[in-house]
């Protein structure tokens, strides 16, 4: 019971000589109460820091107690609080008795505030030879004026019934009558958990006494209303029909931990559709009325919990739950339309796409915080939502596509991403969408939004006039035809304009400078500068910001582009060589598209781009006119490009539709099965426990990672670690839990010496963002003694974390001091990473984002590629992102996209790409990048040491950071 005591070590200062007792007792004789304050704390530090003092007893019993100075007196409680009160034979002290008398005194004092002091510090006090003389005086507090009196007395006879319950036997009947007769709220508060701690019978006496006046509560007593309520409800003789009318009427409190509570307490004692959506409108109001963003995200994920297991209950709150949108935290409004997409059904799928639109258009007119990521957001939602609703899909697609041109590049790929596979699954919407496309070409501003655009209008142009019309906007938006030659031009008639203002400037007496200057423009042009030009606009001409936008990308050296412009020319030409009967106008469009790859070719060969075409882009270029030119003979190239590519694309919509569908069903597992065995609480005998687990009990559980893991023996045993060796005269191991963002190490200290061991101290000190949360207390261990000692460690981000330290204890004399080194516990970044999915969007968005990376190269023995893959998952806790169809089939090359996050949530993205050599070895790297420079680091070390376990070569892998 000793170690209940409520107190913090605190650090003496080192450089500062320590008084010694006799100073001590010479200071506590002065007459003056600042210097016996002053001597009280310095006697409270050294007391703290494990010095007991003993002989000093006598003197504070002589010159402290006798004082009337109230600050005195509080320090002096603490005293009795630290103070040694029995001998080494276990019996109290003589000098207790001069302390009873004193206490006595307090507990009578007319001021109240001693008094209440005095009570206070009775809760803390578990020697009952001092507490046994103190009752009376304490059962007379109960009846004083002041609340503060009283309801500490209160606290104080709860105290002395729980420790020993036959120094005041009729404590729950005396507090019994007093709740009756008590007003003050906090008095009745502190008596009522008495009795529900006590005598839970009483409590439930006094509560159907006063049940009318539970509403007019204060908060803190409607809380332990609601505690009573949940514990008396697990017994057969509870009247659950009145205790749930009283918390529907709590339910309206407007006290937001009185409204939580309540809803919760609600769910577990009934699952009736009307208490359901009662407690989820109060989670609801909660996030909209509580400005902390953490509790809004905690109420949201209740009601999440509460759909899962009530699905249709909670339909028609769908729009409720949208509401929340008005936060500015793009943390609670993602949360907020994850559930909200869960919720959506038929009858509220219109209502919810409305207010959706209406969000989306506001993203565009006003300035949110995070604003294009919101908009990501309800793009995403829109999506899912037309997607698995089809009668929304025509009212919003043409609203998602005024984003095609936003500036937000994943923004309008998502839009672009939406559009493709609406153009799939709902073939009657194709011929409206491809026209909204063309109208919106000229809007696209980057080269992603403009290959989703492009193989749209290839594979979904069907008729011939909407071939002819797209065919007409690609000529819009490339501009002059050929590339190359327009460019040469536009290049020779900037030199032209140039040359004449050149002479007059190279002519003018004032220019010490030349004061033309030609400039290579980033898209390969040239462009000149004077400062006595006249004819600006004409240079204007050649910067990329007057070009059109294909060309523009093409010219910054997007081939990529090109190579899909190529092969979306090469399906519209195939496609009306079918269905045209105009066989001139088919040569015309074909002769038109070979011209327009011909030119890109040609642009990609030249000076003008920033860079040259890449091998990849030229092959497939060429083989596009190639196909084109071998018409109408080559049959399986227009098998290929006609068929087997929206095969793929059907092919991979079936299989996110497959992989959606699993998560719903492993969602939907049966908790119960048909065979289980029925508890009939009322059958159930005491002595087989307990009638169910209370779902708060559940909460404390997962909290304190109890229920977390099931760990066997073996387990536990592979996290204990030895500190110190076998010889040395101090033993020491730790066990090693970490729960989220604790560490708690359990450490047993075995003497191994004959000889007793004073003062020993575990000291730890920390490397990395590990903080020690307090520094063990000194102990003593008599000869081949041991001891257990707890120390608790805060982590604050992922990273590889050291902590070392030593044992130090007392030798023979004063002056020597022992030392024994500890064994360093290095913290394993593996229990603070978790596997998670993210879209490849904000994959790619976090990779360009984030600004450390970490390159380890592959260095193992391991002989096949999908293993060494699976040996990476393995070893970093990371999930992979590319989709299973993707890494099928033999090949000797691997690429794939690794994800994960911290408990911190900090991101880990990791992109790995692996090639099997001739010689059957793997080689290649593994890119890690992070926000901060610990996760990188920590992963890559990882996964160099996980590499070695199994490398067969003694090389290690090359590891590089780049910031």
């Amino acid at each position: 019971m000793a170690d209940q005591n409520a107190y913090t070590v605190v650090q003496q200062e080192d450089d500062k000589e320590q008084p010694t007792p006799q100073e001590l007792r010479k200071a506590l004789e002065t007459q003056k109460d600042d210097a016996k304050i002053e001597t009280m704390k310095k006697i409270l530090l050294l007391m703290l820091n494990g010095d007991p003092l003993p002989q000093l007893l006598m003197h504070v019993i002589r010159f402290v107690v006798p004082s009337k100075n109230k600050a005195l007196k509080k320090l002096l409680l603490i005293y009795w609080e630290i103070c040694p009160k029995t001998g080494s034979d276990g019996k109290l002290k003589q000098e207790m008795v001069l302390v009873c008398n004193n206490l006595r005194n307090d507990l009578l004092h007319p001021n109240e505030f001693i008094r209440g002091s005095t009570l206070r510090f009775l809760c803390k006090l578990r020697e009952a030879e001092l507490l046994e003389p103190l009752i009376p005086a304490v059962r007379t507090c109960l009846g004083h004026g002041h609340a503060y009196v009283r309801k500490n007395a209160v606290l104080a006879i709860f105290s002395i019934y729980k420790y020993f319950e036959h120094l005041i036997p009729d404590a729950p009947e005396l507090i019994q009558t007093y709740i009756m007769s008590e007003a003050d709220q906090n008095c009745k508060r502190n008596a009522f958990i008495m009795l529900m701690s006590t005598n839970q019978a009483l409590a439930v006496q006094y509560l159907n006494t006063v049940f009318d006046q539970i509403p007019a509560f204060d908060e803190l007593l409607q809380l332990a209303v609601i505690e009573l309520i949940r514990k008396d409800c697990q017994s057969a003789t509870a009247d659950k029909a009145k205790y749930i009318e009283c918390i529907f009427s709590l339910l309206q409190s407007p006290s937001h931990s009185v409204k939580y509570e309540a809803a919760n307490t609600l769910i577990a004692l009934t699952s009736h559709t009307t208490a359901v959506r009662a407690a989820a409108s109060a989670y609801i109001e909660l996030a909209l009325k509580e400005s902390d963003n953490n509790v809004k995200l905690i109420v949201l994920d209740r009601v999440r919990e509460l759909r899962e297991k009530h699905e249709r209950v909670l339909e028609d709150l769908a729009m409720d739950v949208l509401r929340v949108l008005n936060s500015p935290d793009i943390t609670v409004r993602q949360r907020c339309l994850n559930l909200a997409m869960d919720m959506v059904s038929t009858r509220n799928v219109n209502e919810v796409v409305g207010l959706l639109k209406k969000d989306l258009v506001k993203t565009h007119d006003e300035d949110y915080e995070k604003n294009n990521e919101y908009r990501q957001l309800l793009i995403n939602a829109i999506h899912g939502c037309a997607i698995k609703f089809s009668e929304v899909a025509a009212d919003v697609v043409h609203v998602l596509m005024e984003f095609v041109g936003d500036t937000n590049n994943a923004a309008a790929v998502d839009v672009m991403a939406f559009v493709r596979e609406v153009m799939e699954k709902f073939p009657h919407l194709r011929e409206s969408i491809v026209d909204r496309l063309l109208q919106t070409f000229m809007d696209m501003k980057t080269g992603r939004v403009f290959r989703g655009a492009l193989w749209i209008i290839g594979e979904y142009a069907l008729t011939g006039p909407a071939i002819e019309e797209s065919m007409a906007q690609i000529r819009q938006t490339l501009g002059e035809i050929p590339l190359l030659g327009s460019e040469q031009r536009l290049r020779e008639e900037s030199q032209t304009d140039a040359g004449p203002t050149a002479e007059i400037a190279a002519k003018s007496p004032t220019s010490t400078a030349p004061a033309n200057a030609r400039r290579i423009l980033a898209d390969g042009t040239y462009a000149t500068e004077s400062a006595f030009s006249t004819k600006s606009d004409m240079v204007g001409k050649s910067t990329t910001a007057a070009k059109p936008p294909l060309r523009s990308l093409l010219l910054n050296g997007d081939y990529f582009l090109g190579a899909v412009l190529s092969t979306a020319l090469t399906k519209m030409v195939m496609r009306h060589a079918e269905i045209g009967s105009d066989e001139t106008k088919s040569n015309t469009l074909r002769s038109e598209a070979m011209l327009i790859m011909t030119s890109v070719v040609r642009l990609g060969r030249s000076e003008f781009p920033s860079s040259p075409i890449d091998e990849d882009s030229l092959e497939r270029v060429l083989t596009c006119l190639r196909t084109l030119s071998s018409l109408p003979e080559d049959e399986l190239m227009r098998q290929i490009f006609l068929v087997d590519c929206r095969t793929a694309f059907t092919k991979l919509l079936e299989s996110q539709d497959r992989t959606l569908k699993s998560k719903v069903a492993d969602k939907k597992e049966v908790k119960v099965q048909a065979d289980d065995a029925i508890i009939f609480r009322q059958l159930k005998s005491k002595r087989s426990g307990a009638s169910g687990i209370d779902e708060y009990d559940l909460d404390i559980t997962k909290a304190t990672g109890l229920g977390d893991r099931a760990d066997d023996l073996a387990s536990k045993l592979s996290r204990v670690i030895q500190l110190t060796g076998f010889s040395d005269p101090v033993y020491a191991e730790a066990y090693v839990n970490v729960h989220q963002y604790d560490i708690l190490l359990d450490i047993l200290i075995v003497n191994q010496t004959s000889e007793t061991l004073q003062n020993l101290t575990v000291e730890f000190s920390t490397l990395g963002d590990l903080k020690l949360v307090e520094r063990p207390a000194p102990y003593t261990i008599g000869p081949h003694g041991f001891h257990g000692i707890k120390a608790n460690i805060k982590v604050s981000s992922t990273e590889t974390g050291v902590i070392f330290g030593n044992i130090v204890y007392d030798g023979p004399t004063a002056s020597d001091m022992n030392c024994v080194i500890l064994n360093d516990i290095h913290v394993d970044i593996m229990d603070y990473i978790k596997p998670a999915t993210c879209s490849e969007t904000q994959f790619r968005m976090m990779w360009s984002e984030f600004e450390w990376e970490n390159k380890v190269n592959v260095n193992t023995n391991i002989t096949d590629i999908r293993q060494y893959l699976e040996h990476i998952l393995k070893s970093t806790n990371m999930s992979c992102l590319t989709p299973a169809n993707a890494l099928s089939g033999d090949c000797g090359f691997l690429a794939a996209n690794l994800y994960a996050r911290s408990l911190f949530g900090e991101d880990a993205l990791a992109n790995i790409c692996l090639e099997k050599q001739d010689d059957g070895q793997v080689s290649g790297h593994i890119r890690i990048r992070s926000k901060t420079q610990g996760i990188a680091l920590s992963l890559g070390d990882k996964i160099t040491l996980s590499q070695k376990s199994v490398a067969a070569a003694p090389g290690k892998g090359a590891s590089e950071i780049v910031g």
